[in-house]
């Protein structure tokens, strides 16, 4: 015999998945036929049913395999080295290191002098960049 409990244990979750079945290849058949089918309605070879709409006929895309690669391939992008991380990772890390070491040996007057190289390097690359955009 049971008695009462004033907390309540926890019972352990359950994962309860209901499979359905998938076939990528009827799915992609079907949509290949849908489509012929609406060209050639649309094009006047065979008559229109009626029933539905040409634009809402089910077809809502491609299926998610190839849906991803359709759009251009990542590994084509050109990226120049100045613009990843990694590069303006080491670029802030030589600043700050020779910013302590000039302190270090040469006083507040390193730091003014790598403070204004910095501004006039930032202020180029902004000058250009605008006038490379003037351009396009």
């Amino acid at each position: 015999m049971k008695f009462p409990q004033i907390f309540r244990t926890t019972q352990p979750m359950r994962f309860d998945i209901k499979p359905r079945y998938y076939d990528p290849v009827k799915e992609e058949i079907e949509q290949r036929t849908a489509r012929i089918k609406r060209e050639l309605q649309a094009e006047g070879k065979i008559p229109y049913d009626g029933n539905e709409p040409l634009e809402a006929s089910g077809y809502h895309g491609s299926s998610i395999r190839g849906a991803f690669t359709s759009g251009g391939s990542i590994k084509g992008r050109h990226t120049s080295p100045l613009q990843s991380a990694g590069m303006l990772r080491l670029v802030i890390f030589v600043l700050l290191i020779g910013s302590l070491f000039g302190y270090i040996y040469y006083g507040p007057e390193a730091i003014y002098t790598i403070l204004y190289i910095v501004a006039g390097i930032s202020l180029l690359v902004v000058f250009f960049r605008l006038r490379r955009q003037r351009r396009k």
